[in-house]
């Protein structure tokens, strides 16, 4: 006795799908992330999950936008969690937007888009500190970072 299983076209193409997701690799970007907005727990505290992330100096991945550039041939951009059109430095860091991360980058960066969403990974730093190379303040940075755009 032969049984004879009659799939639907859509149960086909969940099977599929969920298969050739099995098959794909994932990025060789790290493994744990944070929503820009998960950084601040207030507005001048950080939260658990990010001081843990900068304690362990493990690589994370954050998603955004990437801020025009201020100069051309930088290993550096701002990292924005809405499209931004002008770029969000600040002189200081007590005007420190809650909505940005600096990056610092392994190499040389090509401006994308400002509309184009991006995953940057790298290492979380906390607390202000000074940019030897642009002179910016910043209280959150990703540094030894690579991006790729979504």
């Amino acid at each position: 006795m032969e049984i004879y299983m009659i799939v639907g076209r859509r149960t086909f193409i969940a099977g599929a799908a969920a298969t050739a997701g099995m098959l794909i690799a994932p990025p060789a970007f790290a493994r744990d992330r944070i929503k820009i907005p998960d950084i601040y727990e207030t507005q001048n505290e950080f939260s658990v999950q990010a001081k843990t992330f900068a304690k362990d100096k493990s690589r994370i991945e954050i998603t955004g936008f990437m801020a025009p550039p201020l100069k051309a041939e930088a290993s550096f951009f701002v990292l924005t969690r809405r499209p931004m059109s002008v770029c969000p430095f600040c002189e200081t860091s007590a005007d420190w937007p809650v909505d940005i991360v600096f990056v610092r980058t392994r190499e040389r960066v090509d401006a994308v888009a400002f509309n184009r969403m991006i995953v940057t990974s790298g290492i979380l730093e906390l607390g202000e500190a000074k940019d030897e190379e642009t002179g910016f303040v910043s209280l959150v940075r990703l540094v030894d970072a690579e991006f790729e755009v979504l």
